[in-house]
């Protein structure tokens, strides 16, 4: 995960609890780790109501899967009814995978929380899933950090979102350049949307800006921690968020192009506006 992890991150409890199941997990041997998540499938196939969680890194014998079987855990999935949180990571899928995985889970009434990251995906991989992200009744959150989505993957996965209920959002390290959408694709119910060690620069910050200036905006949180940001970026942040009423949080830090007259600009901000409480971190 992020090496620069935030306590008050919306994953603190999820990745302390996927601490706990790493420690467990290298105790046990290769052939238990293949016995429970062959239990698992069996479980989900099953509909068993005390599993509502997968939790799976890129081991051996996920890669052994055949395509039919992602396939079949799809609709095992799709049809579940107790299955909450899918977190398949750092190796776990790919492009082919995640294709067959999303041949079968088209939908979900269930499914809250995804957790995708550093498994190489690109925008093949986000075009896969957007039936699913369409008919996602009640998904809440996403991780996909560390993949290889670029602007297109990032634009594409917005505009399937564009009616989801989704509320946090993280594309971190994903080689974002560019955020090519309009006001109508953004997730009216988005609060947390996290884009740090991108390389959003000028252009993106104005895609932003209208975001931020929507008079319903619900976006409390926006991290644009190591991108291409310089002080006319900072400019079309700060006027936006003149009459902006839900930002709490904007992390520009580690941005090289922001000079002492940004900074200036965010602390005049700050000063200004009462509704922002943390803007410079």
């Amino acid at each position: 995960m992020d090496s620069d992890s935030d306590p008050s991150s919306p994953w603190a409890s999820l990745d302390a609890a996927e601490e706990e199941d790493d420690n467990s997990s290298s105790e046990a041997s290769v052939d238990n780790q293949e016995e429970d998540w062959l239990a698992d499938l069996q479980r989900i196939r099953e509909n068993n109501p005390l599993t509502s969680r997968i939790y799976r890194r890129g081991d051996n014998f996920l890669h052994n899967m055949t395509d039919e079987e992602w396939e079949e855990l799809g609709r095992d999935m799709s049809n579940n009814t107790h299955l909450e949180d899918v977190h398949l990571h750092d190796g776990a899928l790919n492009d082919h995978k995640i294709s067959f995985l999303f041949r079968g889970l088209t939908k979900s009434n269930t499914i809250r929380d995804i957790n995708f990251c550093d498994n190489a995906l690109s925008a093949q991989g986000v075009r896969s899933m957007v039936p699913f992200l369409q008919n996602a009744a009640n998904f809440s959150s996403m991780d996909l950090m560390y993949n290889n989505l670029l602007s297109e993957g990032f634009n594409e996965l917005f505009r399937a979102l564009r009616n989801n209920p989704i509320e946090i959002l993280n594309c971190d390290y994903c080689g974002i350049c560019s955020i090519q959408i309009g006001i109508a694709s953004f997730p009216r119910n988005l609060t947390y949307l996290m884009l740090n060690g991108n390389k959003i620069g000028t252009d993106g910050c104005r895609v932003l800006a209208k975001l931020l200036q929507e008079e319903d905006s619900t976006l409390a949180h926006l991290q644009l921690r190591g991108n291409k940001i310089d002080d006319e970026g900072v400019g079309i942040l700060v006027d936006a968020l003149q009459n902006n009423k839900s930002l709490g949080t904007l992390d520009l830090r580690r941005n090289d192009g922001i000079s002492k007259q940004g900074q200036i600009l965010l602390l005049k901000l700050v000063n200004d506006i009462s509704c922002i409480k943390a803007t410079l971190q």
